[in-house]
């Protein structure tokens, strides 16, 4: 499963820039990988990890701004259309690294 962060922040005073850099450290620090500015992606292995992914998110959130959250199977994830761009390669997008029990 993919949980998705969306968010959109304010960023016209000092103190709304620090909630903004505050929540994308927390997104990369947690494991999140960016998919596009603002918008965040983090691979899980069950539904138990996604509802503490969630959890988490909702912590960290900023008072101000929206953050938004989906989950997603790996089938949905991967019909994902690119139309425009190109894939960054240094980021890991498969399920190599799972391990299934």
């Amino acid at each position: 499963m993919r949980v998705l962060v969306f968010f959109d922040l304010p960023v016209m005073t000092g103190e709304q820039r620090n909630a903004y850099v505050t929540f994308r450290k927390f997104l990369l620090k947690s494991g999140f990988m960016m998919l596009q500015e603002s918008v965040y992606c983090k691979l899980a292995l069950n539904g138990t990890a996604v509802r503490s992914i969630v959890d988490n998110v909702h912590k960290n959130s900023p008072k101000e701004g929206l953050v938004q959250l989906l989950t997603v199977t790996e089938k949905q994830y991967a019909k994902m259309d690119l139309i425009i761009g190109e894939v960054k390669s240094e980021i890991l997008d498969s399920d190599e690294r799972l391990v299934i029990l």
